[in-house]
């Protein structure tokens, strides 16, 4: 076993250790954990690294933001009008019901958090400041959820002691009721109406408020305990207060706001009638996470100045998570941002993976070793068996020359690039409303299949063209129009843009179409029509028939087959798939494996392979074992889950606890006296304790009434 002192452990509290030297440890930075002090490049590739973190992180923000301003400024003028009496019945509803918005948020509950927090923002800077968000969590009792209703209002803390007087800062358990909320209520509202008095300069003197809405946000409506709820509500209700409380509720405002992920009968399912009858509820609904994914998507997935790329795989990976996980988008972009550390710890030359100029800055001067590795790239050695023979040999030679090579197909990658998104976005334009969606529906799907393999290739893609060589004259010159747009905002593709308009001019100017004999729109006619036919004589009729169709085209039907092979020409040249790019590994990546096996693992198999192997998860060198040992450098919860299994169905907790110490000593200095060692005796029997009930939360052990020294393992898959 290790002799290494034990550093790190799952359970919670003050440990010490007496350190073998008096070495202070070097401190490590954020960088130090990606970059190896032997790597040359290492910190050209954490600064690009991070700038492009700080980027994602950004563009989620604004991206949020911009999603949620619709119904965060419809819930504003809401409580604007039920909380301040600017409505025109100057809130009939006062005296009988509480103004209550239901805010349907989805089931993407990860992402919820930065809602209500730009929520709270946006009531304390334009409405009230009394905002008050709670949990259920933390409300398992009535009594708790008016504690944090106060605590949040007043700013205060609340003593657990409800006998400590000295203390004036905090509130006594006892105070926590409504009544002692009302007369704080008043005296603090008169304030708050001077110091915020940008609030009602735009209300008439009819129309001034008297106080202030307390607005109270339940964040996981449908996690509340349905009992609380209806306590909480009726309490808040001035007609069932005391009288002593009559007189100051009146002056209390409140209005509720319930975040619901499912849908809004969580209502009725959780408040009775003769409690929901005293809430005066409206619905704002949220905009659906699927739209929220592909705002990210065009913002940082499809946009050429944004330099990292994934790979269709890695693609498929998040989307997949996505869609049969959470719906959250938060947990895709911080997918996102795990594939950019990976890529760019992983891959020595992504130090190119950064905005053009940079680049090109970069890979003039590109060391030895890095023009070795770009010899190496898969991509780099296909490209030099396509050039001469003369060509290949200065490129497997001349370093120079490498480096100005280089240079170039980093500009041809980002021409890639800037060209490539523009059409894609004029192919889905034109595909995304054929019947059955061929290409797919998303824009996200159509680039996976591009970036994948040829796309003129598949079936799915000719089943698009032929449905688009049946598209009526008005159809197709909206498809051409909307193309025209996206190019336009591009500015880029001027001679595609110019050919566009071009058709969407000649198609216009066709005064008619002619359409074909009314005697050949039916599949018999004359007297065949009444004639008894077989199968053979039915279908030579429709070939016929067929064959007459085609000789004979309009000069729409011309002018639409023009467009169809123009629009596939552009697909053929500027859609190839990304692996055939040359140097595509800087930008993309691509390890799909490492992807799933971090973010999308089995819950069985992941926290078996952290409690039998934690060095696979914290790839700390002091915990790598031999097969078979025990590491006292692991943590509690490791070392004791090995040492479960060495047990039958049946674990003595005394045998488990002195193994546990036994392992444990090994981190001891050897000089130690018997004094000293007997200091720690209650410390780690505390850890073990701690340890035990983990392994009891995680489903491995369980209490049994067979013996009481005793605990069962439970059999979890066969383990």
């Amino acid at each position: 076993m290790s002799e290494i002192p034990l550093t790190s452990s799952v359970s919670k509290g003050c440990f010490v250790f007496k350190s073998a030297s008096k070495k202070r440890k070097r401190h490590v930075g954020v960088g130090g954990y990606l970059v190896d002090d032997s790597d040359e490049n290492g910190s050209d590739r954490f600064r690009i690294c991070q700038k492009l973190w700080e980027t994602v992180q950004t563009n989620t923000e604004v991206i949020q933001d911009q999603l949620n301003k619709k119904v965060l400024d419809s819930l504003a003028e809401f409580i604007k009008k039920h909380g301040l009496g600017c409505s025109s019945d100057v809130w009939r509803q006062r005296g009988r019901e509480t103004p209550t918005a239901a805010l349907m948020l989805g089931v993407n509950v990860p992402d919820h958090a930065m809602t209500f927090r730009s929520l709270c923002n946006l009531l304390q800077d334009s409405v009230t400041p009394f905002v008050v968000s709670v949990h259920a969590k933390e409300c398992a009792a009535v009594k708790l959820l008016i504690q944090k209703v106060l605590e949040q209002l007043m700013g205060r803390g609340v003593s657990v002691d409800e006998e400590q007087e000295d203390d004036t800062a905090l509130l006594q358990r006892t105070q926590c009721t409504i009544s002692a909320l009302c007369q704080w209520y008043k005296t603090v509202t008169k304030k708050c109406t001077q110091v915020f008095p940008q609030r009602t300069e735009s209300l008439t003197n009819s129309d001034l408020p008297q106080s202030l809405p307390v607005v109270v946000i339940f964040k996981d409506f449908e996690a509340f305990n349905s009992q609380v709820l209806q306590d909480f509500i009726l309490i808040c209700r001035w007609d069932l207060c005391s009288e002593m409380c009559y007189s100051s509720i009146k002056f209390l405002p409140f209005i509720f706001i319930f975040g619901i992920a499912t849908s809004p009968s969580a209502i009725q399912h959780r408040l009775p009638h003769s409690v929901s009858s005293l809430l005066c509820i409206e619905v704002f609904h949220s905009l659906s996470c699927t739209q929220h994914l592909a705002s990210v998507f065009d913002k940082l997935i499809l946009n050429s100045q944004f330099p990292f790329k994934l790979s269709s795989r890695v693609i498929q990976v998040l989307v997949g998570i996505f869609l049969y996980h959470d719906f959250s988008v938060q947990n895709f972009v911080k997918g996102l941002q795990f594939s950019m550390l990976e890529h760019f710890k992983s891959q020595p030359l992504s130090m190119l993976c950064c905005q053009k100029q940079e680049a090109l800055l970069s890979a003039k001067t590109l060391s030895k070793k890095n023009v070795e590795r770009i010899r190496h790239l898969p991509s780099f050695m296909r490209y030099v068996e396509t050039q001469e023979p003369q060509e290949q040999v200065r490129l497997l030679t001349n370093d120079e020359h490498v480096k100005e090579v280089c240079q170039k197909l980093l500009k041809n990658l980002h021409k890639y690039h800037k060209n490539y998104y523009p059409i894609l976005q004029c192919l889905h334009s034109l595909t995304s409303s054929l019947p059955k969606f061929p290409l797919g529906k998303h824009i996200r799907e159509l680039h996976v299949s591009c970036i994948e393999k040829n796309l003129w290739e598949t079936e799915e893609y000719d089943s698009a063209l032929q449905l688009l060589r049946i598209l009526a004259k008005d159809e197709l010159v909206v498809a051409l129009r909307k193309c025209a747009e996206i190019l336009k905002s591009t500015k880029i593709l001027q001679n595609v843009l110019q050919q566009l308009e071009d058709f969407i001019g000649r198609l216009e100017a066709l005064e008619g179409v002619s359409s074909e004999d009314s005697s050949g729109n039916g599949i018999l006619s004359g007297k065949m029509e009444y004639q008894k036919t077989d199968l053979f004589q039915l279908q030579k009729t429709l070939l016929e028939k067929e064959s007459r169709r085609t000789k004979r085209m309009n000069p729409f039907e011309v002018l639409r087959s023009q467009v169809i092979e123009f629009i596939d020409s552009l697909v053929r040249e500027y859609l190839t798939p990304a692996e055939l790019q040359p140097l595509n590994e800087v930008c993309y990546y691509s390890s799909s494996g490492v992807l799933r096996q971090r973010l999308n693992v089995t819950p069985r198999t992941s926290i078996q392979a952290a409690l039998s192997h934690p060095f696979y998860y914290l790839q700390n060198e002091s915990l790598k074992t031999d097969a078979g040992t025990i590491s006292s450098a692991a943590p509690d919860l490791c070392i004791v889950y090995k040492l479960h299994l060495e047990c039958g169905r049946l674990i003595n907790l005394y045998d488990w606890l002195e193994a546990f110490l036994t392992v444990m000593s090994a981190a001891e200095d050897q000089d130690t006296n018997s004094e000293e060692c007997g200091k720690y005796d209650s410390l780690k029997h505390a850890r073990f304790i701690q340890a035990v009930s983990e392994m009891e939360f995680l489903g491995f052990i369980k209490s049994t009434k067979q013996k009481t020294d005793h605990v069962a393992r439970l059999t979890w898959g066969g383990c």
